[in-house]
Parts: structure tokens; C-alpha cells; sequence
């Protein structure tokens, strides 16, 4: 019984460790290495199923200044940038960063239950 509970929690770290939580004011993005698989309403806690950023690649952020300009950046988002997601057809920004997680055990479970990867 040991070995399986020590690959399980194998399994679980390698798991956490492809897995982000993205957190917006409103919206919490979680992806699986560059993809979004769930999006939560910080205030509800509710999955949201419809929402644009599903399925679809993080792509990079982009920075905005106090002068209005605006400049896209590679790679992860930092805190105080807003996440780029791109598909065919449109792009998706969201509002700055706030924070980046990784998710609780229970949420990563919920993944396996609920989305299609």
C-alpha cells in the first residue's frame, strides 16, 4: 500500500508542477502548461464553462503605461501585466495580474473530473 500512495504523490507533484493559476481582480485562469483549461469567478468560486480563454494557448502578456501605450511581452506574464491568449480569429487580454499559484491538490483532482485536456 505504501508504493501506491508514493505514486500517487508522484503522479500529484508532476501534475502540480504543469499546472498554473493565473489570478486576475475578478478571474482566476488555470492552465496546463500553456493552455487554459479552467476559468474561475474569484467572487463565486463557479467555473465559468463559456469563457474565451478556454482551450486556448497563453501566449504572453502585454504591459500597458500610464500614457496609454501599450507594449506585448514573451514568455510568462509578470504580476501587473494583463495575459495575451490567442486563437485563430481572436485574441483575448485580460486584466492585469495579480498573482500567479499553483493549484490545491482538490482543484488539480477537478481538472481530471471535469475538463478535457
Amino acid at each position: 500500500m505504501s508504493m501506491k500512495r508514493a505514486v500517487r504523490h508522484e503522479t500529484y507533484a508532476g501534475e502540480r508542477r504543469i499546472h498554473q493559476v493565473f489570478v486576475t481582480q475578478n478571474t482566476e485562469y488555470h492552465l496546463r502548461r500553456a493552455r487554459c483549461i479552467g476559468v474561475r469567478d474569484r467572487r463565486t468560486g463557479e467555473w465559468v464553462r463559456g469563457h474565451l480563454a478556454l482551450r486556448t494557448e497563453l501566449t504572453g502578456g502585454v504591459r500597458f503605461f500610464d500614457n496609454g501605450g501599450m507594449h506585448p511581452t514573451r514568455g510568462l506574464p509578470e504580476v501587473g501585466e494583463s495575459l495575451l491568449f490567442t486563437s485563430p480569429g481572436r485574441d483575448l487580454v485580460t486584466s492585469p495580474l495579480q498573482a500567479v499559484e499553483r493549484p490545491p491538490r482538490d482543484t488539480v483532482q477537478h481538472y481530471s473530473a471535469n475538463f478535457d485536456h
